[in-house]
């Protein structure tokens, strides 16, 4: 096996789907649709193929660190483009490039009937060429490139049915939350970039342990803990942690092939494989990792919570998604990242598999996505049935289920954390367990099993997956569910197969066998979350037997069972729950307040910031006083000496005697002129 790998082979990866994008935006509607989808699936099949070939020789000891191109110097620093292959690259590579593949042969199927079709194509090929530059990056102004690429064409893709005022608003907002991010982000960037003198990772990876002996400027505080700060501001915003979260269940505004692709497999994912890799500095500052910790333990439990009282099939899964990211945050700020990269993987398959699940049903129930319109499916869609299922087990934590292994890695591995904040972190994300499956087997539950309703309930979502208006008051009793073509249920099973087996195999190769060695650095002296785990690990059937003597197994049987009774068994538990804790479920309805605090504080203090500086700043002071006033002072000197050439000789006369009075009275001594006036 060689020792480096081909650059053109990386090229090929990055720029195919760039290809196909360009094919179907720019000519897409001149070749129609067969070629559109033909190309831009075809160039992410075969980065994919290229991404195995990639890890194959990477398992074998293979790697590439290498400039492609220098776009430009200044002074000492250098800008370029260039690729950084390891065992963490290659994983994201395979994983972004699979989901992709998926995620393109679902909207063969799923984006049929709409006209935007080619456009859809050439957005999610592009989404993909941005995201392999972001994981492939080995300096921080690619990455900071891949970064707002995802950003962009996140943007497009939520608003793609632009003509619906729901969905601009959902990508407007989403644009506004992840700039406040990469403020941070660009931010840490420069702090880099000034005390470093470089953005190549090696280099700065280098220097950690010079910055972390520097004092930030004016302050007492830690340098590389602001930095890390800094950086981890940015991952807010794209893996949606809280305060930063706001943006993503919105998103559910666009096409539900975006939703897998982008909101579960993906982008979301950005922030957490970017402090993976900057575990370097991480592992330097427990401040930040203790900040990193607590928040992402906030994102696991309580936006779980949210989950529980949504109607809608796809925000379900969203607020689902938020709460994993959560559980990722929390292993991150452990120092347990491969566990945090583990559970990425494992929850790109599963979540991916229940996204287009659910747009399979939204298919099946004639673009309607209220759950509570649904019910019975399980007999009509079978494929889409046992794949749900799959997912949800997968998503619960169920042993032997590739979730099981990754999410019950991260909660031992921060029940052995030492850092300030831990034990919260801990009852978080062991809480969550039991909220993960209530909010699972809900969903589970009232879309596909029990009584009927679309039979006799009338349509009042009025929410039309594809953006026509067709459907939007549909009378339910006119229709039969039916199973979505094979281009929408293919995907479903190859999801469904690493959702259900990935985590066995995997689990000792990435957390115990040394695979992100090199790539991840871990200081296990200091933090032994990693060291912990691997003392107990007797391998991933003994993990799945030990696991019923442990509490977070019986939460998420807990779990199913309150959902079970509470919407089969007993449907006026859940009415009656809501009476009792009201102002809790008004909270919850309101998800936090913090759309409102965001609208009504946040913004409109901005608002009022924004017209302080116009009216006091730009229109008082600059334009005012210093402009106008200038101009004002001028003219009014201008008037005054015009008062004072009058034409008269003998104003001119007075005025020479007056001087001469004034000069004798400066210049020629007192006594003298005392004696000339007596005189």
């Amino acid at each position: 096996m060689a020792a480096t790998i081909n650059p053109t082979l990386l090229l090929v990866i990055a720029l195919a789907p760039l290809v196909g994008a360009i094919v179907a935006g720019l000519f897409g509607k001149t070749l129609g649709r067969v070629v559109s989808h033909s190309v831009t699936t075809g160039s992410v099949a075969l980065s994919c193929l290229l991404s195995l070939v990639v890890l194959w020789q990477v398992l074998g000891g293979a790697h590439y660190n290498g400039t492609v191109y220098t776009w430009m110097q200044v002074g000492s620093l250098q800008m370029q483009v260039g690729f950084l292959i390891d065992s963490l690259t290659a994983l994201m590579m395979v994983v972004v490039t699979f989901v992709s593949m998926c995620v393109h042969i679902y909207t063969i199927g799923y984006m049929a009937e709409d006209p935007g079709y080619e456009r859809f194509f050439s957005y999610i090929s592009l989404f993909t060429f941005s995201m392999l530059m972001l994981v492939m990056s080995n300096n921080f102004l690619q990455l900071f490139f891949g970064w707002e690429a995802v950003g962009l064409v996140s943007y497009l893709l939520i608003g793609f049915w632009y003509t619906r005022e729901s969905a601009v608003f959902a990508n407007l907002k989403a644009f506004v939350v992840n700039r406040v991010g990469d403020f941070g982000f660009i931010l840490g960037i420069g702090l880099v970039a000034a005390y470093t003198g470089s953005l190549n990772y090696t280099d700065v990876f280098a220097k950690a342990p010079e910055l972390a002996k520097l004092v930030f400027p004016g302050t007492d505080w830690m340098l590389l803990t602001v930095l890390c700060i800094c950086l981890f501001i940015g991952a807010m915003g794209k893996s949606a942690q809280f305060p930063l979260h706001v943006w993503l269940p919105d998103s559910m505004e666009g096409p539900t092939p975006i939703s897998a692709l982008i909101h579960a497999a993906t982008m979301v994912t950005a922030g957490i494989f970017m402090v993976s890799r900057m575990s370097p500095l991480f592992e330097l500052s427990d401040t930040a990792l203790s900040v990193v910790m607590v928040l992402g333990a906030i994102t696991a439990l309580f936006m779980g919570f949210l989950g529980v009282i949504q109607n809608d099939i796809k925000r379900v899964i969203a607020y689902s998604t938020l709460s994993q990211l959560g559980y990722m945050t929390t292993a991150l700020g452990a120092s347990a990242y491969p566990v945090a990269m583990f559970h990425l993987m494992t929850h790109a398959f599963f979540k991916a598999l229940l996204f287009l699940a659910a747009g399979s049903v939204i298919m099946g129930m004639h673009h309607d996505q209220d759950i509570r319109h649904m019910g019975g499916l399980r007999k009509y869609m079978p494929i889409t049935w046992f794949t749900f299922l799959i997912g949800s087990l997968a998503l619960c934590g169920t042993p032997l289920f590739s979730g099981f292994y990754s999410k019950d890695s991260i909660i031992d591995a921060v029940s052995a954390s030492h850092l300030p904040g831990a034990g919260f972190a801990s009852f978080a994300v062991t809480a969550s367990v039991f909220v993960t499956a209530l909010y699972s087997f809900r969903l589970y539950f009232l879309v596909f099993h029990g009584e009927e309703r679309f039979r006799t309930a009338v349509s009042q979502h009025g929410h039309d997956d594809h953006g026509h208006d067709d459907h939007a008051a549909h009378g339910h009793g006119s229709f039969e569910p039916k199973e979505s073509p094979w281009v929408v249920t293919l995907p479903l099973v190859l999801l469904a197969i690493p959702s259900a087996v990935v985590g066995w195999f995997t689990i000792r190769p990435l957390l115990f066998g040394g695979f992100f060695q090199g790539a991840i650095v871990t200081d296990t002296a200091a933090h032994p979350a990693m060291a912990d785990l691997a003392e107990h690990f007797h391998g991933p059937l003994a993990m799945a037997l030990d696991s019923f003597v442990h509490l977070p197994l019986w939460l998420a049987i807990a779990g199913g069972v309150v959902a079970y009774y509470a919407y089969m068994v007993n449907p006026k538990f859940p009415v009656a729950m809501e009476r009792m804790f009201k102002p809790v479920y008004v909270l919850l309805d309101h998800k936090y307040y913090m759309d409102w605090i965001n609208e009504h504080v946040i913004a409109a203090g901005a608002r009022l910031l924004g017209r302080g500086l116009w009216q006091g700043g730009d229109a008082g002071i600059i334009d005012g006083l210093l402009v106008d006033g200038t101009a004002r002072l001028v003219g009014m000197g201008a008037a005054l000496m015009r008062r004072l050439q009058t034409g008269f000789i003998y104003y001119y006369a007075l005025a020479m005697i007056a001087g001469v009075v004034v000069f004798m009275w400066m210049f020629v001594p007192g006594k003298l002129l005392s004696g000339w006036f007596i005189r």
